[in-house]
């Protein structure tokens, strides 16, 4: 799929899109139709089956209390986050999940639409390393049932993001 392109009068569907327009990050748009049925695996595995994509190149925005900041760590959707490692890269000895309800109030979004991009509170952000390997990964485009594929590269230049080996399988 090739870059959307605001055009005039146009309404850019998502913060997180208006933030890689603004930017001129190089994205495409994967939309899906999301059910709530069937939701066992969680909604990144639901993008890769509708999708028809590797879910090791689809990738999840998780939200995380370090010490006295929170910070967000991306991983494929078909790991998990390692708290530890986490906190490690930040230099700190211990991570926890966010509370669900700040997630959402501080990012903007609903869970399973979280995007790394366009959030209301900016926080620092850990890339999995893993997603180096990939030209382009997809993230959530903000909302349930849209992701986004950027380059890795992009992603952590735009977000000032730190890559460390973050997931655990």
């Amino acid at each position: 799929m090739s870059r959307k392109h605001k055009k005039e009068g146009a309404e850019i569907p998502t913060p997180a899109i208006a933030q890689l327009e603004a930017a001129s990050i190089p994205y495409a748009i994967y939309e899906y139709e999301h059910s709530a049925d069937h939701m066992d695996d969680g909604y990144g595995l639901e993008a890769a089956r509708r999708l028809g994509m590797d879910p090791g190149r689809i990738y999840k925005t998780l939200m995380a209390d370090v010490h006295d900041r929170r910070v967000i760590g991306i991983v494929p959707v078909d790991g998990h986050l390692n708290l530890k490692h986490l906190a490690a890269a930040v230099g700190a000895k211990k991570a926890r999940m966010a509370d669900r309800e700040v997630a959402q109030r501080e990012s903007g979004y609903v869970l399973g639409g979280i995007s790394p991009f366009g959030q209301k509170v900016r926080h620092q952000t850990v890339l999995d390393q893993g997603a180096l390997a990939f030209d382009r990964i997809l993230v959530s485009g903000g909302r349930r049932g849209l992701d986004v594929a950027v380059a890795p590269q992009d992603l952590i230049d735009l977000l000032e993001a730190l890559t460390a080996p973050i997931s655990t399988w």
